[in-house]
């Protein structure tokens, strides 16, 4: 038998990430057990995953320079039902907060730490409830959408992955913290503008106050375009191999 015969965990997670996610529309995951049982597998087997899995290193020294790209993508694979590839943050770097229109998510640091708040849009229309908005004066314009801060905490590769799905976590912001990080970031289905599934980014204009139950901060968000101090660079993705 030859002596690499054995499958690699990224293999691993990429055929698994396939079966969880290539059945059907992201809207029906959430209610569906099946759906909710290969989920559970996926996020077990990314747990244990580690930037030596991937042949990645944790720079020892690492400055950032301002002609070079803030965040970094390795490409590891895409289908028709989910992308997987690793982000690096270069130290004080930021993604800014941005939707996942659609779509199901998993975040898995390998080295460093992030700090990520995630929000949830609430379906309330500005000056639907005359009762609720008399707290504050709401934002006016089309690009102007009310949203939640569900989580805001930080990871390290001790942490369990962060998930979020179409209805939950989906809008998030992340940066570096303390130095350089990186993560596994897999989205099913992946980033599509001719299929709905667009990145916009958004920065929080207003504090619209604090959800009774629960305590959570409602925050009226404004659609921008992508900020100027952010832009991704590529470079090759250095692991195994991986087909699905």
């Amino acid at each position: 038998m030859p002596k690499n015969s054995k499958t690699s965990l990224i293999q691993t997670i990429a055929s698994h990430a396939y079966q969880t996610f290539h059945n059907g529309a992201s809207s029906g995951f959430g209610e569906n057990n099946a759906f909710l049982e290969h989920q559970a597998v996926l996020v077990t087997l990314l747990s244990k995953l580690t930037a030596a899995d991937l042949n990645i290193a944790s720079p020892k020294k690492v400055s950032r320079k301002s002609a070079e790209a803030p965040v970094t993508y390795m490409h590891i694979c895409e289908t028709d039902a989910f992308s997987m590839g690793v982000f690096l943050l270069k130290p004080g770097a930021s993604i800014p907060l941005h939707d996942h229109p659609g779509m199901n998510g998993m975040l898995k640091v390998l080295y460093g730490k992030v700090n990520i708040r995630c929000y949830d849009k609430l379906e309330i229309a500005v000056g639907a409830d005359a009762k609720d908005e008399s707290r504050f004066e709401p934002p006016q314009g089309d690009a102007v959408s009310r949203a939640l801060l569900r989580t805001s905490g930080q990871f390290t590769v001790q942490s369990a992955p962060c998930v979020l799905s179409p209805a939950k976590d989906n809008l998030h912001e992340i940066d570096a913290v303390d130095g350089p990080a990186a993560f596994l970031d897999i989205l099913a289905p992946p980033y599509d503008p001719n299929d709905g599934r667009d990145c916009h980014y958004y920065k929080v204009i207003q504090t619209a106050g604090r959800k009774e139950q629960g305590g959570e901060d409602e925050v009226w968000l404004l659609e921008i375009p992508q900020p100027d101090d952010f832009w991704c660079g590529g470079e090759p993705y250095p692991g195994p191999n991986v087909s699905v």
